[in-house]
């Protein structure tokens, strides 16, 4: 079926939204958020994560351990937990709504503005979804900016540095910002007939309308303007 430019407009949100999406819950797996080199021994490699940090040996391969408690962890990372759980539950949700809300999906044909006001709420959810990922990962990335430059620590300790898992988590807000803005923005625009979705057109009925014949015998009759009673 073809789509208008609304329509369009509607499914390249969406698709920006679903590559968000996907990217913010991969950020959430990867244990890349924060890496260490060591200079005394370049042959390991430490990354840590949201779940668990693991070592990278050249002759043992990768070794991870999860965290054992939740309450141990910086603060940054139990928010950093906490809300990409909860960006992954917007996103999800918008990305339902606003599928159903699409103008180039009719399958049970509802109302143009009840679809107007799907796409409105998805597109809000999604734009709460990137704010949802893009706070942890940078404040993720200000704690490691913090610990690199801290002179209180001696130079001869390692200092971890961004992973990245803080990239695709800042593309993933990115995606996840610009397709709920276009939801946002397709909710503004006109529909095919050209009326604004937000204004219903209120039809006054005629001034005059003709009476309707009927079988009986009853009926009215105009009367004649010059008879005087």
């Amino acid at each position: 079926m073809a789509c208008s430019f609304r329509g369009r407009v509607q499914l390249g949100g969406l698709l920006l939204s679903v590559l968000g999406w996907v990217c913010s819950c991969v950020t959430t797996v990867l244990p890349q958020w924060k890496t260490l080199n060591l200079d005394l021994n370049e042959m390991e490699t430490w990354v840590s994560g949201l779940w668990e940090a693991c070592v990278n040996q050249e002759e043992a391969g990768t070794v991870c351990k999860s965290f054992e408690s939740f309450l141990s962890l910086p603060q940054e990372l139990q928010v950093a937990r906490i809300l990409m759980v909860a960006s992954h539950g917007l996103g999800l949700l918008g990305l339902l709504l606003s599928g159903c809300g699409l103008e180039c999906f009719r399958f049970h044909r509802p109302r143009g503005i009840f679809k107007t006001r799907l796409c409105l709420l998805g597109g809000t959810l999604e734009a709460s979804a990137s704010a949802t990922t893009l706070f942890p990962v940078s404040w993720v990335a200000y704690a490691t900016f913090q610990d690199f430059w801290d002179d209180s620590i001696p130079e001869i300790v390692p200092r971890w540095e961004f992973g990245d898992a803080l990239f695709l988590g800042w593309a993933a807000g990115l995606f996840l910002a610009l397709g709920g803005l276009l939801l946002i923005f397709s909710a503004c625009l006109e529909n095919e007939e050209g009326s604004s979705p937000w204004t219903a057109e209120a039809t006054a009925p005629p001034a005059c309308t003709p009476v309707e014949e009927f079988d009986g015998s009853f009926h009215l009759t105009p009367r004649p303007v010059n008879q005087v009673v």
